[in-house]
């Protein structure tokens, strides 16, 4: 038996002679284990947040994005993408086009992010669950047809009910510029806009979708052009094999394209976000600290109160470090004992909310409950985190009221 852990358990759960300390054990303790629960619950709720912008992302955001290394757009060799849709885990390839036009309506204009898409993203129906009037269709017969994001279908007056036609317009490419008539140097189309969809605000307020062969005929780019290839892999894939997927596609595109996942499509957005995970965990960490001082207050009292057991060891031949450790693994406990509350409430709370969404968001989120994703590696640093803070805390009053010799 380790003499030090032994003696340490009996002071932790032992009565003191003044009352005060050990009220201000069970604070500290307390104190603790609601800072463990809430760390492990907002850490929990970021990974639900960062799991929501995530899935609501991927109905116009790919798993892989290829793009040319130069230039703007360029025209892939059939071959290649049938080796690429042959891949292992690989759902389906789309090609895209995409540039940001001057848009027309009615007696409305603005500016608009269209992206043309091919057969087989609107086969796939990324956008049925986000469409809120009208559908999600990119021809009735051989008219063509547009779907706008909710923000610049409001701020242009679109209703797919009416009959009035969205007007594109983008620079020629082969008539050169009149100053005596400006509009000849634009070329232009015609869709109808069949469905509104709402995702986020950043999506909503520029994107407009439309058929692929629309956008080329727009920008004057023959037939097979695009500005990327869109990957889509099945749904499910684990982390490991989509690396490995990431892998394989740089080898058989080579160094003349780019292969970018999902977070490097949008590195600011995801960036920002663990940025404010990281920042949340610092604060609450910075609270967990100011929560443990109670800890330096109860054991310093505990030391002052214990002079003659501390001679008494002395007397039968404990030596410094010994009686040192001992105060020290008492304080430590009081931290552990907090914090092993609550990680149990906090790991409990979390996956009671993930698992049954007993806690509702609030307006317009009525209806969904809040996300929350709970990772063993958030519960892991936690518990790291509040261990080291406890066993650094404890080793302040030792350090000041029993010297080393």
């Amino acid at each position: 038996m380790y003499l030090p852990s032994f003696i340490a358990k009996r002071y932790l759960f032992a009565k003191k002679s003044h009352h005060v300390i050990n009220i201000i054990s069970a604070i500290s303790a307390i104190g603790m284990a609601i800072g463990t629960a809430a760390l492990i619950i907002i850490l929990s709720v970021y990974n639900g947040f960062d799991s929501l912008v995530r899935q609501l992302r991927s109905s116009v955001e790919p798993d892989f994005l290829i793009t040319p290394a130069r230039g703007k757009v360029f025209r892939p060799d059939s071959l290649l993408l049938q080796r690429t849709a042959s891949l292992e885990g690989v759902q389906a390839v789309c090609g895209i086009l995409e540039d940001y036009v001057y848009l027309s309506y009615e007696d409305r204009g603005g500016t608009a992010r269209a992206k043309g898409v091919d057969s087989t993203y609107e086969s796939l129906g990324l956008l049925d669950a986000h469409i809120t009037t009208g559908d999600f269709s990119l021809h009735k017969g051989q008219v063509p047809l547009a779907a706008a994001g909710a923000g610049l279908a409001a701020q242009m007056g679109i209703n797919p009910r009416f009959l009035s036609a969205l007007e594109l317009y983008y620079p020629s490419r082969e008539r050169p510029f009149s100053m005596m008539n400006p509009a000849a140097s634009l070329q232009h189309v015609k869709v109808w806009p069949s469905g509104i969809f709402a995702i986020n605000d950043d999506i909503n307020k520029d994107l407009l979708i439309l058929p692929i062969d629309t956008m080329r005929n727009l920008q004057e780019y023959p037939d097979g052009t695009v500005s990327g290839i869109e990957i889509r892999v099945l749904p499910g894939t684990k982390s490991r094999a989509l690396h490995r997927l990431e892998q394989t596609l740089a080898d058989l595109w080579g160094t003349d394209y780019r292969i970018a996942d999902r977070e490097h499509q949008n590195l600011t957005l995801y960036r920002m976000m663990q940025l404010e995970k990281a920042a949340i965990w610092l604060i609450l960490l910075f609270v967990v600290v100011i929560i443990a001082f109670n800890i330096f207050g109860s054991l310093s009292m505990l030391i002052i109160e214990k002079e003659e057991d501390i001679e008494t060891f002395r007397s039968l031949g404990a030596d410094a470090r010994t009686i040192r450790r001992i105060f020290i693994l008492e304080g430590w406990m009081i931290s552990l004992l907090g914090m092993l509350c609550g990680l149990v409430v906090g790991v409990a709370i979390a996956w009671l909310q993930q698992r049954y969404g007993l806690v509702r968001m609030p307006y317009s989120w009525s209806s969904a409950p809040y996300p929350v994703r709970l990772l063993l590696q958030d519960v892991l640093l936690t518990a790291g985190s509040v261990a080291l803070i406890g066993w650094l805390i404890a080793l302040l009053p030792v350090q000041k009221y029993l010297p080393k010799k």
